[in-house]
């Protein structure tokens, strides 16, 4: 019996060493503020994934209603939510919550001809300044909360509107 006991010592300690190992992996962090900086950008570049991440997000909203002030699939969305609920949702990144303040952002600008998807595109649609945003999506369309008794949609930039009131666009870098 005395022999049994030393052998078992070294097995009973990697098993147990393992299973110790196991449960700490398994535990996940919890946000410790229930309240996130208003711009802040992915720690580490995500690049096609999460530019992926966000266009899929943004057309899957589509249909959503429209709802002044809404930043949620539940309560609606405005445009400059809808932005912020996607880029949040599918990115990590969290945005002004205003059209003047997102148009105030430092990111790259884009020329009209090199949109990619994830971009930024704003709209003038009162003569003064950006009023309305959305997120493009590729081939000549973009989806974005247009506006009230109306819902989230997928619209062409070459539209009369949309390409009449075409203010700027700019780059999220992901």
């Amino acid at each position: 019996m005395s022999n049994a006991l030393p052998r078992f010592l070294p097995l009973h300690f990697l098993l147990c060493l393992s299973l110790l190992l196991t449960a700490c992996s398994n535990q996940r962090s919890k946000p410790t503020s229930p309240t996130l900086p208003r711009f802040t950008a992915p720690a580490a570049r995500q690049g096609v994934t999460a530019a992926n991440n966000v266009l899929f997000r943004a057309i899957g909203l589509v249909g959503t209603p429209y709802h002044y002030g809404g930043n949620t699939p539940e309560t609606g969305f405005d445009c400059s939510g809808l932005v912020d609920f996607v880029f949040r949702d599918a990115a990590g990144v969290v945005l002004p919550r205003t059209v003047g303040d997102l148009a105030e952002l430092q990111l790259p600008s884009v020329a009209r001809n090199e949109l990619q998807a994830g971009d930024l595109i704003f709209f003038d649609t009162t003569s003064r300044h950006a009023s309305h945003v959305g997120i493009y999506v590729g081939e000549d369309r973009f989806v974005h909360a247009p506006n009230e008794g109306g819902a989230v949609r997928l619209d062409y930039l070459s539209n009369v509107y949309w390409r009449q009131h075409y203010d700027s666009a700019k780059r999220i870098p992901l």
